[in-house]
């Protein structure tokens, strides 16, 4: 096996849906991803108001719609679908923003062009600095979010002169608690790295497989995660560059050759 990995295996919660890249390219470096779901979203109890803001979309009652997270997708296009259309449909007249390239990529994939995605790195706040002024009477943005998101956008948003509804999606729970043999595997060290893709999935790392042995790598999508990763006291590898699961890989690839040049 060769590659800049070999013989590594790598920690990776598992994608919204379908594969998941960071599989592939970790495959390319010659590492093994070891799938472990340490989180999961589920749409909320009651779908009423996400219900009727999406009927609301489609009637083009918003100027925008804004996701700042992939998870989002895979339900809006569920509640879409049980109202008799397609979420490509309900957006047909609307401008559309992701906060990056893989929330963009999901949206895509659903069918739906996206209009505006800010520079790295892939943040509220950055998107909120590339965010249009209001321009006339159409003024209305939704934000369908999970239901641990900061207000971060929705602030930012208002301070600017928007009208912007939020309504939870999604709720983010702890996925079922991993199998024996991984939570060993991460006692010993023999998973020498992992990628972290959110700040729940840091804090669920830390209460289902426990603090990290020395010598383990953490690798965070972004700001807010490697925030997350020093609140707990824990060392952190890298920061992707790219916000998407390919580039959590290059970031720990990219840690590792460091490392072995010291």
């Amino acid at each position: 096996m060769s590659g800049a990995l070999a013989g590594w295996r790598v920690l990776v919660p598992r994608p919204v849906a379908g594969a998941s890249p960071a599989v592939m390219a970790l495959a390319a470096a010659g590492a093994t991803a070891e799938v472990v779901p340490l989180i999961a979203t589920v749409p909320p109890q009651d779908t009423g108001p996400l219900d009727d803001v999406l009927l609301a979309l489609g009637a083009g009652w918003y100027r925008w719609l804004v996701l700042t997270s992939a998870a989002a997708v895979p339900v809006l296009a569920a509640r879409a679908e049980v109202g008799g259309r397609s979420l490509a449909d309900l957006v047909d007249q609307v401008t559309v923003a992701a906060v990056g390239p893989g929330t963009a990529r999901a949206l895509r994939e659903a069918g739906v062009e996206v209009d505006l995605t800010p520079p790295a790195p892939s943040t509220a706040e950055s998107l909120v600095r590339v965010w249009p002024a209001p321009d006339g009477e159409r003024t209305r943005v939704l934000f369908p979010r999970g239901d641990l998101a900061a207000p971060t956008l929705t602030d930012g948003l208002r301070a600017r002169g928007w009208h912007v509804d939020d309504v939870v999606a999604y709720r983010t729970v702890p996925a079922d608690p991993p199998p024996a043999d991984v939570r060993r595997s991460w006692a010993d060290g023999d998973i020498r790295a992992a990628l972290l893709t959110s700040a729940s999935t840091v804090r669920e790392l830390v209460t289902q497989l426990g603090t990290p042995p020395p010598g383990t790598l953490l690798v965070a999508i972004g700001p807010t995660t490697a925030a997350e990763v020093r609140r707990h006291g824990l060392p952190l590898a890298a920061t992707a560059a790219t916000q998407t699961m390919t580039g959590l890989v290059e970031a720990l690839t990219h840690a590792v050759q460091t490392r072995e040049e010291i």
